[in-house]
């Protein structure tokens, strides 16, 4: 019952690129990982091979009070998707707002989520402040802030450190250790990018995680709408990632073994057919 939230205090900075390869790379070290894309950009589909014209999604469904596992796909062995679905910027609106004067649209869910122990949930947050993040923090194991190696998070560093750019609603939960941050995009070929990454590791100390480096395989991976280690296992940014997991691993409790169960029959690859109580055959 992990939840790991990734969060950003901008746009722009890769942050569901990261959570994408993030998880899937958690996947590949034993963990059976949920990843949940909280964010209406609907991206996080993307890295894993699902037409751009294919717009399902819990989140664009969300008026009908939908099951959520109805959404669910299977991108990997041991990796399921809960796509935000396609939503245009009115719905967006109206989601944030809905969620906003009634959590429970989000948080039935994702407490049905969490009830099985031996699964890692990630939930891919809109940046910045958002109803998502206020609604899912209390919750969460740890959660990870992506800044980007660039001049503005120097600058930001005061908000950073303190948690504030993320909303003071959710300073409770995130002042009790579990507010951690990776940063992204750090070439040592650049001076700027050097600098800021060395001031940004003197303020964070150990709760920066770890950094990823500015590599084209990442741009790639998703042109190709594969995760980097298919795509590019020997990459600079791909040995990262695999730090950042290690990191991230030991934050987490000890992994829950499951029960050894029947295999279920198989079934397609939408709606209900991988439910986490009840398909555990699907991981």
């Amino acid at each position: 019952m992990p939840l790991i939230l990734i969060a950003s205090p901008k746009g722009g900075v890769g942050k569901t690129t990261l959570a994408a390869n993030l998880a899937d790379t958690l996947r590949r070290q034993g963990r059976p990982t949920l990843l949940l894309d909280l964010d209406p950009q609907n991206a996080l589909r993307l890295h894993f091979g699902i037409p751009v014209q294919d717009g399902a999604g819990y989140m664009a469904d969300r008026a009908a009070r939908p099951d959520w596992r109805a959404h669910l796909r299977q991108v990997a062995p041991g990796l399921l998707l809960l796509p935000h679905g396609a939503v245009e910027l009115r719905a967006a609106l109206e989601n944030a707002l809905a969620m906003e004067h009634d959590p429970a649209l989000l948080l039935a869910p994702l407490r049905e989520m969490l009830a099985d122990p031996s699964v890692l949930v990630v939930a891919d947050l809109p940046p910045g402040p958002s109803a998502a993040l206020q609604a899912t923090a209390p919750f969460a194991s740890l959660v990870l802030t992506v800044l980007q190696s660039e001049a503005i998070s120097a600058a930001m560093l005061a908000e950073v450190e303190s948690g504030r750019f993320l909303g003071s609603g959710t300073l409770p939960a995130l002042f009790a250790g579990r507010l951690h941050f990776l940063l992204n995009g750090v070439d040592l070929q650049s001076r700027l990018s050097r600098s800021t990454a060395e001031t940004v590791a003197q303020h964070l100390g150990p709760r920066l995680l770890g950094a990823v480096s500015r590599d084209e395989a990442l741009a790639e991976a998703l042109a190709y709408q594969r995760p980097l280690l298919d795509h590019a296992p020997a990459s600079a940014a791909a040995a990262d990632l695999r730090q950042v997991a290690a990191a991230v691993e030991a934050l987490l409790p000890a992994p829950v073994a499951r029960p050894v169960q029947p295999a279920a029959p198989a079934q397609p690859q939408h709606a209900a057919a991988f439910p986490l109580t009840a398909s555990r055959g699907a991981w």
